[in-house]
């Protein structure tokens, strides 16, 4: 691994202890503005010093975010595709690897689609994404999307999706939590960080979602929706970096919690 390539990733997981909390705001590239993220940079300003790195679309930067902060981003390249479309799975490349260094980023992220109609599409293009990234120095993060269909988040398929992001050269991948996740670690050979997925009930139930991923072996979180949709969003992205950056139990963090 060449030496911006590793300087890129040791931005975004910390050599302290190898792990992440990023924070995701990519969601309107598809979904458009939902609850929380009308306005983006309402929503990521006050969330900002308590991240490890940003995961946008160019957009949102460019218009959303103070070029002055010290923060590191992941680039979201991947689009074409909407919550009211015929296939979510549609996706392709949108912003190249120029953009990426253009715009300072240190990752680019694109989701694959194992097991829809789009499957060698979106496979083919982290191909090509890896490529670039290799010419240029620039950590790729393979995101394991399901589109509408939750429930096939169980170890087995993301255990082939995360291993198959891996074979095709992805540096990181991001996936989600499901029972029996050791097994998805133990088979994927490069690092996984948990996806926070749709709102979930309670602040605690995320807690315990980023608990559990944790003590499974995961490096991280990279959560959106369960951090800046809670009225309590500084204090629940408090709570989740205690858990990953110093091994809080969910009662412990959920005392930053206020």
């Amino acid at each position: 691994m060449d030496w911006g390539m590793k300087n890129r990733l040791s931005r975004l997981m910390k050599p302290k202890d190898g792990n992440a909390v990023w924070l995701a705001v990519d969601h309107g590239y598809f979904l458009g503005p939902i609850s929380k993220l009308e306005e983006p940079t309402k929503t990521i300003a006050p969330l900002i010093p308590y991240t490890d790195a940003l995961m946008l679309t160019r957009g949102v930067l460019r218009n959303c975010v103070d070029a002055s902060i010290d923060m590191p981003f992941i680039l979201r390249v991947s689009g074409g595709n909407s919550i009211i479309g015929p296939a979510l799975s549609n996706e392709s490349i949108h912003t190249d690897m120029e953009e990426a260094i253009r715009l300072n980023a240190a990752a680019v992220a694109f989701s694959i689609y194992v097991g829809t109609e789009h499957e060698n599409q979106t496979l083919t293009c982290l191909g090509k994404l890896v490529n670039e990234g290799q010419r240029y120095g620039m950590p790729v993060l393979a995101v394991t999307a399901v589109g509408k269909e939750l429930e096939k988040r169980d170890s087995r398929f993301l255990g082939l999706c995360c291993r198959i992001a891996a074979e095709l050269g992805a540096q990181v991948v991001k996936t989600y939590f499901c029972d029996n996740f050791e097994k998805v670690v133990r088979s994927c050979p490069v690092p996984l960080v948990i996806a926070g997925g749709p709102k979930l009930d309670t602040e605690m139930d995320a807690l315990e979602l980023a608990y559990k991923a944790m003590q499974a072996g995961a490096k991280g979180v990279d959560m959106g929706r369960n951090i800046w949709q809670s009225p309590k969003a500084v204090g629940m992205i408090k709570a989740i970096r205690a858990i990953v950056h110093d091994g809080a139990s969910v009662e412990e963090a959920a005392k930053h919690i206020k």
